[in-house]
């Protein structure tokens, strides 16, 4: 699973903080690993200077021969964001394959 992170001017994207969002992409899909291609994070700064819950990550999934899934969180910091637009993209990937597999 690729996974590609992307942020904005106002967030230093450096080496520490691509392991800090892969890591809680791959705790939160690691299972589902094997059923994605790749999976894309962008980070944003709602706010820039002005503080508070302004930090929001999206998470997109592209799960192999379906159509690309998003989730988004919005949260106080950069992992935290990122751990809770993992965890809805989890959810709703959980929620498609087994939707799937009820079809069979």
């Amino acid at each position: 699973m690729h996974i590609q992170v992307n942020t904005d001017n106002h967030i230093q994207g450096d080496e520490r903080l691509q392991e800090v969002i892969e890591d809680a992409v791959r705790n939160a899909l690691g299972p589902l690993e094997k059923r994605l291609s790749a999976v894309e994070v962008h980070v944003k700064d709602m706010n820039a200077d002005k503080g508070g819950v302004d930090i929001r990550a999206t998470v997109e999934a592209r799960p192999e021969g379906l159509r690309p899934f998003g989730a988004q969180h919005d949260d106080t910091t950069v992992e935290a964001a990122v751990k809770g637009a993992a965890r809805k993209m989890r959810h709703r990937l959980d929620h498609e394959f087994g939707r799937l597999s009820d079809k069979r």
